[in-house]
């Protein structure tokens, strides 16, 4: 199992000239605020921003983050005054700051000196400055720089009154999880030592006898570079696996370090869950870290709504259901998507307030004041081109009043969902490698497809680590979950023979840790559970599609299924196609669970067809009235004495539903009832035992 997250929050400084009180023993406000770029503005900008901050209600910011080269200009020469002035001037109006480590991108000084540095791809080609996070995760050169850094950073301002937690970085791997160096080759070679002792147990796992790929020693071994055709597939499994850890392992030496210097200073670092952002396992992470933060932006896809609510969810899950910080989001346009669409105030409060609902305790943006130059002038900050006196900043500081009216949320945890959604990293790798049935399979896209379809039908879910507990639980979704260790397969045996109910989707079940495939016929590892057998995968061309007897269509897969237990219901049929006739989704009762399969990808309408008999035979229902399914998500934290039940509206239309309990967010029409404008939240505190 994953350890948990240590969970220590924000070291809340006192505002400078408050009286009496111990540091840190002020009830903690929601963090609100941003990544904020002193370097950027001459200075006599500094002191307009910080009134602005305190008119806008902040209460944090993240200083540094990019600052390397101004804070060292060269190897022998530190450069600290400016940002001592700044760390005074926050403290001064009583913002707290998240203070980076300074060490994402390296000085051209540094790589001037030390090209070996820098990044190479699977080509062979050198990956130059002139952007950012131009270094080699596994590169001693660059390590003995960075945690040179790290150390100048901690021994000045551990004890800077502002200082509330420590940054380690900036968003790890962002553009540099995959490196190909010698550094990386050698830096593979250990990991592989490590996780296999012999190279005959290297071999054997990877299959090696196919294409005469046998290793005499692990010094023969290299990352999957540019090849002839596809690389070995547990090799490049391998090689993701070790990248994520090669990137944690960075993390771990600079957090070693302030802990070493700051203990009491929490430590955290900027998670992307989102979108397909897929290179870093961030469930083995967050154990290194105090608490979880996250970088979230609103992506343009379908649905937006419904990835943004996942995301967040997942990072609760990452975080255990412990409170988490978000880092970084947008108050209106990215730079970086194909066409950046502005946001309006009434999405900024909707965006801002969805991660608040799926545990956020502190809500910041990239970044307070719109740079006017450089590759992200045009993403949006706090302060906008226009200045303070703009729709954007109105809304900025509404949002802020709004957030100060959540402070009794601060702390609390997520309230367990009826539902969860099992996440792997994992599988996301294998289930998405080249020379599979189809390249057209997402895996996170089949995830959120469950996700979304759960939304529409007002039922809770909670999205989950692979190796949560799933006690208490109702029903658990596994979508393609196609990597099933012996141990994975074990526990979910045990959930359903404890009365759990599980539906597991097309493509799971199939390999083993190593990507080796369970011999003896599909789904595999979970065969006997799902009482299916599987001769033959026939997926599907772009485009085609097949029907089902429910009136769902099915798009990118369908599979032969046989029943080989007798008490295997048939819930829906192919009727179209060459497996017209045959089962499409089946449930096996066990004592007083079920597992069920469904062998097509069905998206969110397919699914509403046949989720009904599935959440009915776990006997699970919506807590929304009818009027509000499909068009409020319902989200509930929790204290222990009360709960926080979070109403967000999916639509574009005004929402009237009855809620009872302090409403601490929102409005209420003459008759009580909770109104929620287009995208409106609303937030109520009640007994916790109401739900």
């Amino acid at each position: 199992m994953t350890p948990p997250v240590q969970h220590r929050w924000l070291r809340w400084p006192n505002p400078a000239g408050s009286d009496g009180a111990a540091s840190g023993s002020l009830a903690p406000p929601v963090g609100y605020g941003a990544d904020y770029n002193p370097e950027q503005w001459p200075r006599e900008v500094w002191a307009e921003d910080a009134r602005l901050m305190r008119e806008a209600g902040v209460t944090i910011v993240t200083l540094a983050v990019f600052s390397w080269a101004k804070l060292q200009p060269d190897a022998d020469t530190w450069d600290f005054a400016w940002l001592d002035e700044v760390m005074d001037l926050m403290h001064a109006h009583g913002i707290a700051v998240d203070l980076a480590t300074a060490t994402a991108s390296p000085p051209p000084w540094l790589t001037t000196a030390h090209p070996e540095i820098l990044p190479v791809n699977e080509r062979g080609e050198t990956l130059w400055p002139g952007a950012r996070q131009h270094w080699r995760p596994t590169s001693p050169v660059f390590r003995e720089h960075a945690l040179r850094l790290v150390e100048a950073m901690a021994e000045r301002y551990g004890d800077h009154p502002a200082l509330a937690a420590w940054h380690v970085s900036n968003e790890l791997g962002c553009h540099n999880v995959y490196d190909y160096s010698s550094d990386a080759a050698d830096a593979f070679r250990g990991w592989l030592r490590d996780r296999y002792k012999t190279a005959d147990a290297l071999n054997d796992a990877w299959g090696t006898s196919f294409w005469s790929q046998r290793y005499g020693s692990f010094d023969q071994v290299l990352p999957p570079r540019l090849a002839a055709s596809y690389p070995n597939p547990t090799q490049q499994l391998d090689f993701k696996r070790f990248s994520s850890d090669a990137l944690r392992d960075h993390l771990r030496a600079e957090a070693a370090v302030l802990r070493r210097l700051t203990p009491d200073v929490p430590v955290t670092t900027n998670f992307m869950v989102m979108g397909e952002t897929r290179g870093m396992d961030y469930v083995g992470w967050a154990a290194d870290l105090d608490f979880v933060s996250n970088d979230h932006y609103r992506q343009a896809v379908e649905r937006a709504d419904d990835e943004l609510s996942f995301s967040a969810n997942l990072t609760s899950g990452i975080a255990g259901g412990k409170p988490w910080y978000l880092m970084e989001h947008a108050t209106s346009a990215v730079n970086w998507q194909d066409v950046n669409l502005p946001k309006s105030t009434a999405m900024l409060l909707h965006d801002a307030l969805t991660h608040v609902a799926h545990g956020a305790d502190s809500v910041c943006f990239f970044q307070w004041r719109a740079s006017a130059s450089g590759a992200e002038k045009y993403h949006s900050g706090m302060v906008p081109h226009a200045g303070a006196d703009s729709e954007l900043f109105r809304g900025v500081v509404r949002l802020g009043r709004t957030l100060e009216a959540l402070a009794p949320v601060v702390g609390s945890e997520r309230a367990q969902a009826p539902v969860a959604i099992l996440f792997d990293w994992d599988s996301w790798w294998a289930s998405e490698l080249d020379s599979h049935p189809t390249s057209l399979l997402r895996y996170r896209q089949e995830a959120l497809d469950w996700y979304g379809a759960l939304l529409d039908a007002g039922v809770r879910a909670d999205v989950v680590p692979v190796d949560a507990d799933l006690s208490g639980y109702a029903m658990v979704v596994a979508p393609v979950l196609y990597l099933v260790p012996e141990e994975t397969a074990e526990r979910l045996r045990s959930y359903v023979d404890g009365g759990g109910h599980l539906v597991a989707t097309y493509f799971s079940g199939i390999a083993d840790a190593d990507d080796r495939i369970y011999l003896g016929g599909y789904p595999g590892a979970l065969r006997d559970l799902l009482g299916v057998r599987v001769e033959e995968f026939a997926p599907l061309l772009d485009g085609q599609t097949v029907r089902l007897s429910t009136g769902a269509v099915g798009s990118l897969w369908t599979e032969p299924v046989q029943l080989t237990d007798p008490a295997t219901e048939v819930l829906a049929s192919y009727l179209s196609g060459s497996l017209a006739g045959s089962p499409a989704v089946t449930r096996r009762p066990v004592g007083t669970g079920s597992a069920a399969y469904v062998s097509t990808r069905l998206g969110n309408e397919g699914l509403a067809t046949v989720l009904p008999q599935l959440l009915a035979g776990a006997g699970v229902v919506s807590e929304l009235p009818a009027s509000a399914r499909g068009t409020v998500e319902r989200v509930v934290r929790t204290d222990g004495d009360a709960q926080f039940v979070f109403l967000v509206n999916r639509t574009e239309h005004r929402v009237v539903l009855p809620a009872t309990g302090e409403l601490l967010v929102g409005e209420r029409d003459d008759d009580g009832a909770v109104v929620l404008d287009a995208h409106g939240v609303a937030v109520l505190r009640e007994p916790a035992t109401a739900s």
